[in-house]
């Protein structure tokens, strides 16, 4: 197993955000996380990357126990977050982005992400900040496929878009499951990232309360009728 994830708490105060949450990915699968607005979603992707603190009886990652790594030895072993928000840096170009993007593996050519979004290849030269938000989106997870990431946490990626940038923000998502990128997904919009994973996990206040095939979460009556817009028959 790529993640394994045990028992992981998250605290903001006096509010538990995650309720001891288990989860799994193995190498090679696109497995989702979806749920409404404040479930925890983003907060356990931030946990399982040390972004935020958190409490746990497990979190491994390619067998090994990463509770203790620093932040920034992570993307150096292959696990990399584009956050919600997409945290883009506004007043440097795009092409200083990917730079950045590739300081955990040094000499890495931004010519692949040119080819895979050629879109940012004719702006390379443009202010990030001036980009639309669908642009800023394929460029956080551009910067992000600079690292060569094994393994690819994606927060929110549709969030903010139009339904046609969406859509294409979902085809570059398999794109990059395909080829070969282990990919964990949060998203709201919970029909399209279970069309698009292969897996998934439903979480409510905290807690995984579902999982399964993502065929078996779309056709549950308990996610028709409150993540799809489907009545109960």
């Amino acid at each position: 197993m790529l993640l394994e994830v045990r028992g992981l708490e998250v605290h903001y105060g006096g509010i538990r955000a995650v309720k001891g949450v288990d989860l799994d990915v193995a190498e090679g699968e696109l497995v989702c996380l979806i749920g409404a607005n404040g479930a925890g979603k983003s907060s356990t992707l931030k946990a399982i990357c040390r972004v935020i603190a958190s409490r746990s009886e497990k979190i491994n990652y390619s067998g090994a126990s990463i509770q203790e790594s620093p932040i920034h030895a992570l993307p150096r072993r292959g696990l990399v977050l584009v956050p919600e928000g997409r945290g883009i840096f506004p007043t440097l170009s795009v092409a200083e982005n990917l730079a950045m993007g590739a300081y955990a593996r040094r000499g890495a050519d931004p010519e692949r992400q040119y080819q895979r979004f050629p879109r940012l290849k004719e702006r390379h030269a443009q202010m990030a900040g001036t980009l639309s938000g669908g642009e800023q989106q394929m460029l956080a997870i551009a910067r992000a496929l600079m690292s060569e990431p094994r393994l690819l946490l994606l927060d929110e990626p549709s969030m903010g878009l139009a339904p046609l940038m969406v859509a294409r923000i979902f085809e570059i998502v398999a794109e990059i499951a395909r080829s070969g990128v282990t990919i964990l997904l949060v998203e709201q919009n919970a029909r399209l990232a279970l069309e698009t994973a292969s897996r998934g996990y439903v979480m409510e206040s905290g807690e995984i309360t579902l999982s399964g095939t993502s065929t078996s979460l779309l056709n549950d009556s308990r996610i028709k009728e409150a993540y799809l817009g489907e009545g109960a028959a």
